[in-house]
């Protein structure tokens, strides 16, 4: 008997989709379970072989718990916001809301034809209005939040204005940038409206601040590390380097303790805690202080060995620490320069991943050991981020 695919195929995707067979409901008596997939960028002509090759690990557990009797929510959606859209209807000369809806249609039909059992009744959308008003939603809930360290969550930071008022912000334990300058009530109330809000912007969870960045002058705006393959753009080969710019950051840190404290509630596989015990990058330490010689500025070191302070026999900075044009002697200024000119052109993520090799290049000046008051030399070395 030949087994006919194309027409069996076709007759149950065809049925599935007419009786919205792998709808989740919103009440229901089952057990709950969500498996949710990455969303493609829909910035090609189709699907290509890395799709299935995660969605259909996925869909095979989705199906195993909808037979274990789960209400299973397995929805599906496309990126379809943000640069892979833009380059690829620069690419074909449209506009990206024609690509962009182009492409959907050929995904959404070759995601049918594999017979996924998503619940395309949930589908969402990236460049849809209706989705990202909720992602600008949650931009300003941050902005008109501060973190509260004694009641350890994220307060309105219009009750951190109230206490400016009241007593000034000498009592205040919050997250906040390390720059904070003492004041007391009577000269907040003082502060123009301008200084006023300098000053909360060093308090909400969603701030302006100079970081590194990886800024592609071609493309015009900063890629991600993972958008960026040997030194050029993913999408096009265009060069990159790395250059201060005023960004938009989320103090995303002062929730560091609370997802340490998390992990140890959640059913995960130890080796999976790990990596996010790693990632949040909690350390304990010392800072250690360091005099530069002929120079008024001094370097903080953070350690988490300070029993090895006394081996201390050169000092590392990072090419783009601000003290670096400040404290290069001419004589080694050339050097120094070629040095940040190339490091510039490599991503943080081939910073860190190139271990064998390790460069850098003399100062000319040194620092104090705050112990022996022995010179140590000031270099710098891209391996320092």
């Amino acid at each position: 008997m030949k087994y006919h695919f194309n027409d069996i195929e076709a007759k149950w995707q065809e049925y599935w989709a007419e009786h919205q067979t792998f709808k989740a409901e919103n009440k229901s008596d089952k057990p709950k379970f969500y498996v949710l997939d990455m969303f493609p960028y829909p910035s090609g002509a189709g699907l290509h072989v890395g799709h299935p090759l995660g969605y259909i690990a996925s869909d095979i557990y989705a199906r195993y718990k909808r037979h274990k009797g789960f209400n299973v929510l397995h929805p599906q959606g496309y990126d379809s916001f943000g640069l892979p859209a833009e380059q690829y209807a620069i690419q074909t000369g449209q506009h990206p809301s024609i690509t962009t809806e182009a492409n959907i249609k050929t995904y959404r039909r070759q995601l049918d034809q594999l017979g996924f059992s998503f619940d395309w009744s949930r589908e969402v959308r990236t460049s849809d209005p209706k989705y990202y008003k909720w992602t600008q939603w949650v931009f300003i809930q941050l902005f008109e939040s501060y973190y509260c360290n004694d009641a350890d969550k994220a307060m309105p930071i219009n009750e951190l204005v109230d206490a400016f008022k009241a007593e000034g912000n000498a009592r205040i334990n919050a997250a906040c940038d390390d720059d904070v300058e003492i004041f007391s009530a009577n000269e907040w109330n003082a502060f123009s409206s301008e200084k006023k809000q300098e000053i909360l912007l060093k308090y909400r969870l969603t701030y302006l601040a100079e970081a590194e960045v990886n800024w592609c002058p071609a493309l015009g705006t900063v890629l991600a590390n993972d958008e960026i393959v040997n030194g050029v753009s993913e999408r096009g080969g265009h060069p990159v380097i790395r250059k201060k710019m005023t960004q938009w950051m989320m103090r995303i840190s002062a929730f560091a303790e609370r997802l340490l404290q998390g992990l140890e509630t959640i059913d995960w596989p130890e080796p999976l805690k790990e990596i996010q015990r790693n990632w949040i990058g909690k350390s304990v330490g010392a800072s250690v202080t360091f005099k530069i010689k002929e120079h008024d500025a001094v370097i903080d070191v953070f350690t988490t060995r300070p029993d090895t302070i006394f081996g201390a026999s050169f000092m590392t900075l990072a090419p783009e620490h601000d003290l670096v044009t400040q404290i290069t002697t001419p004589n080694q200024k050339a050097e120094v320069e070629a040095y940040v000119e190339a490091t510039a052109k490599r991503s943080e993520r081939d910073r860190m991943a190139d271990v064998k090799t390790i460069s850098g290049a003399f100062t000319g000046a040194y620092a104090e050991h705050p112990f022996t008051k022995e010179p140590i030399p000031i270099w710098i070395g891209d391996y320092v981020l």
